[in-house]
């Protein structure tokens, strides 16, 4: 399949959530989101640095993006499948503040997990701060969603996490490799289309 072909289909399979001031791309699988997101620049937080029980906030930087973690009751970052992960401190929604360089695209491994930090079958729900939102049943650690605004920026992303209809165990929202993504400044995609032009010369040489 051809790269014009690729991202065709990875428009295609995007959901697609409009607002007010933009258009969201809700999307389910990663290949799809690198692929809408290869020009942008890109830094993911994998919370391997942190351990344990945080107050909240909880704060952070991956490149030029910062981050602010908040959830009533705290924040805690434990281990799945021997990859660090952060989540709260008690079952209530983890919401994440962005500033420093602008958000376009947030990504990550979503799921919920139990008072062990086992993950638990539960229904994920994400939100923006301008309304969008995505539910989904999740049943595993690897599940992945991601966002990218094609118009105002995301100033921030709500985890929360619910047992399934009849279940009583608590269920924690927890969040893995968060991806941010920023669209390039306008100089700087007009430098990335002047190389592609100077590597085409070199090819036809």
């Amino acid at each position: 399949m051809s790269m014009r072909s690729l991202m065709a289909v990875s428009l295609a399979s995007a959901a697609i959530a409009s607002s007010a001031s933009a258009t969201i791309l809700i999307f389910t699988d990663q290949f799809l989101f690198d692929a809408q997101t290869s020009s942008y620049y890109r830094s993911t937080e994998n919370f391997n640095t942190y351990t344990g029980f945080y107050a909240s906030p909880l704060t952070g930087s991956a490149g030029d993006f910062n981050w602010s973690a908040a959830s009533s009751g705290g924040l805690y970052v434990g281990t799945v499948n021997g990859s660090a992960a952060l989540s709260t401190n008690n079952p209530a929604p983890l919401t994440i503040s962005f500033s420093g360089r602008t958000v376009n695209g947030v990504s990550g491994n979503i799921f919920g997990t139990d008072i062990n930090f086992n993950v638990v079958p539960s229904i994920v729900q994400l939100s923006l701060n301008d309304g969008s939102s995505y539910i989904a049943f999740i049943t595993s650690a690897t599940a992945f969603a991601g966002f990218v605004s094609t118009g105002a920026s995301i100033a921030s992303i709500t985890v929360s996490a619910q047992p399934l209809p009849g279940g009583t165990t608590a269920v924690y929202p927890t969040f893995d490799n968060m991806t941010l993504a920023s669209v390039p400044a306008p100089g700087a995609v007009a430098l990335i289309g002047l190389a592609g032009v100077v590597g085409g010369r070199r090819r036809r040489r």
